[in-house]
């Protein structure tokens, strides 16, 4: 049986694709880290210039440091995003498994009434969610958002993956069970890493709107102690002066910990682009 080899010309091709989406969509971080190194005259000057000996300055960094916990938010978030994904990939994977494995009365009702989560905002339910928060004291908690960003991200969770679930081979599935391996292990120990493309995918479309988020930290955990790095970083904008120096600096230094995440997702994400999803 011949092998199906892959045009080089077109993997090329794809791959100088994606290098250019990727050098555009860095340039608005460009942009924002030799900013946050100027004057506040050299930010509205020459916003595309780099930090010259008359431009540099390093006041934002130091009102960053300064003013606020800084450290403090960018701890709450990461705890947030990281524990929100776990949790997502995980219960979504469970879900999609389920719906795409088991033939049972309801399932595809199931598996829309998951769907309605993508068409539906979860911010419409924000004023039962408050008082669901504080009747189970959990307002000002880091536990609060975890739990409402898990049920942000699980409805697409089980679209995306319950259709890679599918594509699974059953004799593979069957021959695991023909060797007496349980349900979960064949769960953890053959499908998920033939899904791992689609798991990156899931991780990628909602690190983003969980690390960015403003709205749930400000109407669930606006406490000193819980507040998560974009509403720490409100601090320096007010209603007719904002410190673009400190927000541009506390911008530079946010974006290093979502850029080591999305590498480590993307590279996943870009491999099932190229090489195909499930073989």
């Amino acid at each position: 049986m011949l092998k199906a080899r892959r045009n080089p010309v077109n993997v090329a091709a794809m791959h100088a694709v994606l290098i250019v989406y990727t050098l555009i969509a860095l340039f608005p971080v460009f942009v924002i880290l030799i900013n946050s190194f100027k004057t506040r005259k050299a930010i509205f000057r020459e916003p595309l210039s780099l930090p010259g000996a008359d431009s540099f300055s390093l006041i934002g960094y130091e009102t960053v440091l300064r003013q606020g916990d800084f450290f403090g938010y960018f701890q709450n978030s990461m705890i947030v995003t990281v524990a929100s994904l776990f949790f997502i990939l995980l219960f979504g994977a469970m879900a999609a498994f389920a719906l795409a494995e088991y033939r049972f009365k309801g399932n595809t009702l199931m598996g829309l009434y998951l769907a309605l989560g993508i068409m539906i905002p979860i911010r419409i339910g924000t004023v039962a969610i408050l008082e669901l928060m504080v009747s189970t004291g959990l307002v000002n908690t880091l536990m609060a958002l975890i739990l409402v960003y898990t049920a942000q991200g699980l409805p697409l969770a089980v679209f995306i993956l319950s259709e890679f679930m599918r594509g699974v081979s059953d004799d593979l599935k069957n021959a695991g069970r023909i060797d007496g391996l349980s349900e979960y292990v064949i769960f953890f120990r053959l499908v998920l890493p033939l899904v791992r493309p689609a798991m990156a995918t899931v991780a990628v479309f909602n690190m983003i709107p969980i690390w960015n988020d403003l709205w749930f930290p400000l109407i669930l955990a606006p406490a000193e102690e819980t507040k998560t790095l974009t509403l720490g970083s409100q601090v320096f904008i007010g209603q007719f002066v904002t410190d673009w120096n400190a927000v541009l600096s506390a911008l530079s230094m946010a974006i290093l910990p979502v850029l080591i995440l999305y590498v480590i997702f993307s590279r996943q994400l870009i491999r099932g682009i190229t090489s195909g999803a499930v073989k």
